[in-house]
């Protein structure tokens, strides 16, 4: 499960370094004020990027804010139009630009632009997956359903992003082409930071698409709630934030301070160990990191196992180890015998199993699937194993409760 392609003539993937992608914001609307270009600047400020280590820029003459005035499809492309004349031929970076219209892309491609970045994930119009697939270009995808950014929780940006891959590749554009970003953000009222907690938390689980991943979060409102702080305050927060996404899995990063992010990329990435694939002739083998039932029945469909078999086969992908303290040893070795009948094992100490001592804790391994199975026996069993039973349940529900997770 290794990303290794080729974007415009950039290798990017989990043996290269992550790249940064330069915001070069034309639209006066933006909701941090500081980062808007003038078109008489836009050169000198693209040369700069590039110079501060910018291999991608990402040109948006729309403010995607929630809050922002909107404006005409022609007014976005008077706005777009003549700053590609000025960049074209004089900047060594791929150009990207950043609409959800399909004759603003397919204007910005007849004049140089090389990827197209669609926060609405193909939704705003149709036509746009024509247009991408005519061309071949790369473009980015927003996990978005109806309108940009709009799902929640990272079990729906993984559904997300599977529709529209699936819709895209149904559409002629090729699999290598497509660039994933989970649309970090406040991009409607119902998303709260703590969506965006999770998307940053679990980025690595992304990785079962083995696509490019970008992370678009310098400034984002959730770095401001923790924070206390306006955009303008916010970039040690983001760069604190890029840090983990590389770390995480994150190809390119999307960023207004490209020579602080550069850095942070630089050694975030450094950091991140290299995933283990060993390849002999046709042969491959690799080390699939599942975090998730759900990651684990996607990976089997996309394999092509059926649904009924990877909704049967989910929970048994992933495998837990919990410590349970405090234990008698009756207890403990009660959990250990109905552990080892369900295909998972016990560890405890060697004084509890000659009951040379009345208490232990126990360290506990297995499937979820055989949890399940351990909980529903302990149910009916004497002492206080139904007490365990309920805790163990808890301990494992926990792990996927937003508010458990990042609410002080």
């Amino acid at each position: 499960m290794v990303v290794d392609t080729d974007i415009c003539g950039i290798k990017v993937g989990d043996r290269y370094p992550a790249h940064v992608m330069g915001i070069i914001n034309l639209s006066p609307e933006s909701f941090y004020e500081n980062s808007i270009v003038s078109p008489d600047s836009v050169l000198e400020i693209a040369l700069k990027m590039v110079e501060d280590g910018a291999t991608f820029l990402d040109l948006g003459a729309r403010s995607t804010w929630r809050f922002s005035k909107p404006i005409s499809r022609k007014e976005e492309l008077e706005r777009i139009l003549p700053v590609l004349e000025a960049l074209k031929g004089n900047v060594d970076a791929v150009i990207s630009v950043d609409t959800m219209f399909s004759e603003i892309a397919e204007e910005a491609l007849k004049r140089g632009a090389e990827i197209i970045n669609d926060v609405s994930g193909f939704t705003a119009d149709p036509r746009m997956i024509n247009v991408v697939a005519d061309y071949g270009c790369p473009v980015v995808v927003m996990a978005s359903n109806k309108i940009p950014g709009d799902p929640l929780g990272m079990d729906s940006i993984i559904e997300t992003l599977d529709s529209i891959i699936q819709a895209a590749e149904a559409g002629g554009i090729k699999p290598e082409k497509l660039i994933l970003d989970p649309a970090i953000g406040r991009w409607t009222d119902e998303k709260l930071p703590i969506y965006d907690f999770e998307t940053l938390d679990d980025f690595e689980r992304l990785k079962i698409f083995e696509k490019p991943l970008l992370a678009a979060l310098s400034r984002k409102s959730f770095i401001g709630e923790v924070l206390e702080k306006p955009a303008s305050e916010r970039l040690y927060g983001s760069l604190a934030a890029a840090a983990i996404a590389v770390y995480k899995g994150a190809h390119i990063i999307r960023t207004h301070d490209v020579p602080e992010t550069f850095d942070v990329v630089k050694l975030s990435g450094a950091l991140r160990s290299r995933p283990s694939v060993v390849k002999e002739d046709r042969y491959e083998v690799s080390v699939l990191e599942v975090k998730t039932p759900q990651d684990a029945a996607m990976a089997m469909r996309n394999l092509g196992a059926t649904g009924i078999g990877s909704q049967v086969m989910q929970n048994k992908s992933i495998h837990l180890m919990l410590k349970i303290r405090n234990l008698t040893t009756t207890e403990a070795l009660i959990i250990k015998q109905e552990m080892l009948a369900r295909g998972g094992d016990t560890a405890l100490t060697r004084d509890a199993v000659s009951h040379e001592t009345e208490m232990t804790d126990v360290l506990v391994m297995g499937t979820l699937l055989q949890f399940e199975r351990l909980a529903k026996k302990l149910e009916g069993q004497a002492r206080s194993l139904p007490l365990i039973s309920e805790l163990i349940r808890e301990c494992i529900a926990n792990r996927s409760d937003l508010e458990y997770r990042y609410l002080r």
